[in-house]
């Protein structure tokens, strides 16, 4: 693919991994599940994007029956979330080079929020998956 085939770039926080991707769903919703609120210290905020090219030490974990997340192996850094079989890779918006051009458009899984935060932003919100 080349590189005018890529519209969104991005890092980890030690630069080690880099990654390219073409947008997918262009879709940003945090998740608020337990799993991603352990895993990225809070709230994750991802977009599904397709092609995705990956340089660097990035490490799948499987983190349950039907989805693994990747990590920089350097610096820790949370950087993508796909679904086993799935056509589309969510990666993290936080990792993405400015400017993205996207806008958070809700939030899911809020039935498993922390109890240490309200969500007030006004934006639809999900007690599981939002519905396509």
């Amino acid at each position: 693919m080349s590189l005018e085939s890529y519209d969104l770039s991005g890092r980890c926080l030690c630069g080690a991994v880099t990654l390219r991707a073409r947008r997918g769903s262009d879709v940003l919703r945090a998740c608020h599940c337990g799993q991603c609120r352990r895993w990225s210290g809070h709230v994750w905020a991802a977009v599904g994007v397709l092609d995705l090219d990956v340089n660097g030490p990035l490490r799948w974990f499987r983190s349950s029956e039907t989805a693994e997340r990747a990590f920089c192996t350097e610096c820790g850094s949370a950087l993508a979330w796909r679904k086993i079989g799935g056509d589309e890779t969510d990666i993290s918006a936080g990792c993405l080079d400015a400017p993205t051009g996207m806008v958070l458009e809700g939030h899911i899984f809020v039935a498993d929020k922390g109890d240490y935060y309200p969500i007030a932003d006004g934006l639809p919100q999900w007690p599981q998956e939002a519905e396509a």
